[in-house]
């Protein structure tokens, strides 16, 4: 009878122990992968001001659209959580898509090799950007399932751990998810 209760214990403390450091592993995923998502956005921040020069050095009377990226790419560094970070950035996105249209009107420009290489590089950023995004997402997605679920809910809440928010993108936090089924 006692050794039942020994391994019984033996199981429940071995079962909360693979918990417990499953729950950290996730964590520690999370919190990494919005580091990669911050590596790529710190990228993108450091290549928009050479991309404004170049751009100026061929229509500079077009100065609104300039002061426009940069102070959406001042807003993007300054963000101080999630949610406006991603505000943010998608401002950030429609300022770069103005200036884009600026170059347009310059083909010299489109034609010079600097404004070349900085647009293919911010291409580069921009699918590394979603790729860490949709990255983090899915580790995010994994840590609220085991911190939600039962039974690792019982070791979650007792070693508080929580849930994560999501990297949702505006527009995205209202969408509801198509309804399948019979109603």
């Amino acid at each position: 009878m006692t050794y039942v209760v020994i391994v019984i214990l033996a199981v429940v403390l071995g079962w909360g122990v693979l918990t417990y450091n499953r729950l950290v592993r996730l964590r520690v995923r999370s919190e990494a992968s919005w580091r990669d998502i911050d590596t790529q956005l710190k990228r993108r921040w450091d290549l928009i001001p050479s991309l404004v020069e170049v751009v100026k050095g061929y229509a500079a009377h077009e100065q609104e659209t300039f002061q426009k990226v940069t102070a959406a790419r001042t807003r993007a560094v300054d963000a101080p959580n999630l949610r406006e970070q991603a505000h943010a950035e998608d401002a950030l996105k429609s300022a770069l898509r103005a200036l884009y249209f600026v170059a347009e009107d310059y083909p010299q420009l489109k034609a010079n090799e600097n404004f070349l290489e900085l647009s293919q590089a911010l291409e580069e950023v921009e699918d590394a950007v979603q790729r860490s995004r949709r990255y983090y997402n899915a580790v995010v997605r994994d840590l609220n399932n085991a911190v939600e679920t039962f039974p690792s809910r019982i070791i979650a809440r007792w070693f508080r751990f929580g849930t994560r928010e999501y990297y949702l993108l505006p527009g995205e936090e209202g969408r509801e998810p198509p309804r399948v089924g019979w109603r």
